[in-house]
């Protein structure tokens, strides 16, 4: 357990002690185990790796209130983290929300990341302008829309064992990705008390608008957008304009992976990342 920003979270750590860091982020509604298949790789290769369940999320602590789930307080957790384990800089890899996180502190802390990775979401910037444009992406977020609600998804959702989140994870993977025994591992995750509220926050305090922007919307650091080109839920067309917003960017696409591609083709996703962070 490692304090950071005024909470606890729950952190994995593998690798050498002087190992270069990377810090791993999950995203929706996985856990630091959503990186299984890239934590022995990049130990391997020599790196320490931080692994935190973000705040709401399994064994991390789960503070009450929307508020506490903004996205500007989610990128200084991770930040602190650095602060906690001694580190000036580390590079960051992202995965959906993870992602997401990773974006907003490119944005407002660059000089803590030396690289960023992030995997499958849009610079907000980048977000924002398709969304005005493309009315369909909207109807990719249903469930986005659904999580604003109070209470309602938290019993919909977690009834019969949590089938409903379950189908969500696993009718969006390639039938072989999720077995029933990580499946199993996630449902224990989600049910740890308070766990689901925490993490529909996320959503909920996505919606609110009362974010001060960072101070630029260009991203210094040198960050690569891998894109699994088949995701049912954010469209393709965002990953262009994404890397447009960076100073030194470079864009990947996947194909035959979907939004969740790290667990679909694991070693091409960890060539991609090794050659990317060793540079």
């Amino acid at each position: 357990m490692v304090e950071t920003n005024g909470i606890r979270l729950h952190t994995v750590t593998a690798g050498p002690d002087d190992g270069e860091p990377v810090v791993l982020l999950h995203g929706f509604p996985e856990f630091w185990y959503g990186w299984r298949s890239q934590i022995p790789a990049l130990a391997a290769a020599g790196y320490r790796v931080i692994v935190p369940d973000q705040r709401g999320y399994n064994r991390s602590e789960k503070p009450a209130g929307i508020d506490s789930y903004t996205v500007d307080t989610l990128a200084a957790d991770v930040i602190g983290l650095l602060d906690a384990f001694g580190y000036e800089r580390a590079q960051f890899v992202g995965h959906d929300w993870g992602a997401g996180v990773t974006w907003q502190a490119l944005l407002a802390h660059p000089e803590r990341i030396r690289r960023a990775v992030t995997m499958n979401v849009p610079h907000p910037v980048a977000l924002e302008a398709f969304l005005r444009r493309k009315p369909s992406q909207l109807l990719k977020s249903w469930y986005m829309f659904f999580f604003q609600l109070p209470a309602v998804p938290e019993r919909t959702w977690r009834a019969a064992d949590w089938r409903l989140l379950r189908w969500f994870v696993d009718t969006s993977n390639r039938d072989e990705t999720c077995t029933e025994a990580t499946l199993d591992r996630y449902r224990d995750a989600w049910s740890r008390p308070g766990a689901f509220t925490g993490m529909l926050n996320w959503y909920r305090a996505l919606f609110r608008g009362d974010v001060a922007d960072p101070p630029t919307m260009t991203v210094e650091p040198p960050t690569m957008l891998l894109w699994g080109a088949e995701d049912p839920y954010l469209h393709r067309g965002m990953a262009r304009p994404s890397i447009e917003r960076c100073t030194s960017g470079r864009l990947e696409f996947v194909d035959d992976a979907t939004h969740w591609l790290h667990h679909e083709v694991p070693d091409r996703v960890n060539d991609l990342l090794l050659e990317f962070l060793e540079r």
